[in-house]
């Protein structure tokens, strides 16, 4: 069997509804119960670290808090920690994303930036400034769970070597864009074929066995480099690939 067979196969079986359970955790599990992009964007950024603690900790969190006053999500957030982000981190985040939901929709500000070049990087970058700004804090914590801005080379264009995948926002933009019976296509303007594969180190190893990579190093290049490769396969939408892909490192299935 072909690679592109066994990947259209595995998409076949896993970009449905049914491989989301708590038997095989995925933070799409919580992100898909919310119509909410700022919720689903907190889903993805605390997407980190062992799915079934991913899960459990998104499970215990009240997304109803940014709907409320700042001095409400300080009493509710006072003792809630996650890995690498105390009660400040996630304090603060819940009371940035409040503020930016009252200015403005995610899809909104994203375009404002994506549409120039139709890149979504340039989408991503723009966001998380715009967390910084509006949130007006800095730690440790807050910069792992919102990534710094990206890279930039003399021209001003953003560096391909040098700069992380970005995973978690490559796949909230996954979840956001495409639509099937995995993704929930709740954003509109931005095409999915322009979307990169959200590489973690998972992933990134099974690209290597499967020979859709031969790069050695784990950044926003091989990233790119297995987003033209899945191309050959599905030029119109190459990112479908990302759950199996997953799936079958995490199932050991080569």
């Amino acid at each position: 069997m072909n690679i592109k067979e066994l990947l259209d196969n595995e998409v076949c079986t896993r970009n449905q509804d049914c491989e989301l359970t708590y038997d095989k955790p995925d933070p799409l599990l919580v992100a898909s119960r919310y119509k909410d992009e700022y919720i689903i964007l907190l889903c993805a950024l605390f997407a980190y670290g062992k799915a079934s603690l991913i899960v459990k900790f998104l499970d215990s969190l009240d997304f109803s808090l940014l709907e409320q006053s700042e001095q409400e999500i300080n009493k509710a957030l006072d003792s809630f920690y996650y890995r690498f982000q105390n009660s400040e981190d996630i304090k603060t985040i819940f009371k940035t994303f409040k503020r930016l939901k009252q200015m403005d929709s995610l899809n909104n500000l994203f375009l404002s930036a994506y549409k120039k070049e139709n890149n979504v990087l340039e989408g991503i970058d723009f966001l998380i400034k715009k967390i910084y700004e509006v949130s007006n804090y800095n730690s440790q914590g807050f910069t792992f769970l919102v990534s710094s801005a990206f890279k930039r080379d003399k021209n001003n264009n953003i560096k391909e070597i040098g700069n992380a995948p970005y995973k978690r926002w490559n796949m909230f933009l996954r979840w956001m864009v495409r639509n099937d019976s995995l993704d929930l296509g709740l954003w509109s303007g931005i095409n999915k074929s322009d979307l990169i594969l959200p590489l973690d180190t998972h992933t990134f190893q099974v690209s290597q066995k499967l020979g859709l990579l031969n790069r050695k190093t784990y950044d926003l290049k091989s990233a790119l480099l297995v987003t033209e490769k899945l191309k050959e396969f599905d030029n119109n939408d190459p990112i479908k690939y990302d759950f199996a892909l997953y799936r079958i490192g995490q199932e050991k299935i080569i």
